[in-house]
């Protein structure tokens, strides 16, 4: 058995209201479209959660809702931590060894350049930059949590919009 994790950094945000705390602000135009497509994407690739976790920030949170929603899973069902808006890849790495072993399938959608670094420590694939709305699919060999560990992941997928743009 194998556990598979996805790290989806969340879509274009706007600075539309400069006075909004980084926290606070919502999507913008590109980000309104590019959650859908990559959303759409993930389900004709068969690629559906278990589990999302989102960080708590306004854009991260709005783009898991889309993914969920695309994907038949239940809005209130989303984990939203803060800790996702500012962990570095140990308190990923943290968050990934306490989930419950019965999600095979997780999401966490969270900001760069952490989830870049962690992409890169889970699988040592060396993703320069993972863009706004890329998905980063990773695969363990193992069916507990507990047992990941950077190096050992197993790259399985990168997307993002620009890929799909002609």
């Amino acid at each position: 058995m194998s556990l598979k994790l996805y790290l989806i950094r969340h879509a274009k945000s706007s600075w539309k209201e400069p006075e909004l705390s980084d926290h606070d602000r919502p999507l913008n135009k590109r980000g309104i479209r590019d959650a859908p497509l990559m959303a759409k994407i993930l389900t004709k690739k068969k690629i559906t959660p278990d589990l999302i976790m989102s960080s708590t920030a306004v854009r991260a949170f709005e783009f898991a809702k889309i993914i969920a929603e695309e994907a038949d899973y239940k809005v209130k069902k989303i984990i939203a931590t803060k800790k996702l808006y500012m962990a570095d890849a140990s308190d990923m790495l943290e968050m990934i060894k306490a989930i419950d072993d019965k999600y095979k399938a997780v999401f966490i959608v969270s900001h760069n350049p952490e989830i870049t670094y962690f992409a890169n420590s889970l699988t040592n694939y060396g993703v320069d930059n993972i863009p706004t709305s890329g998905v980063f699919g990773i695969e363990f060999n193992t069916d507990r949590w507990n047992e990941a560990d950077f190096g050992k992941g197993i790259f399985k997928s990168f997307d993002y919009p620009k890929k799909y743009y002609t």
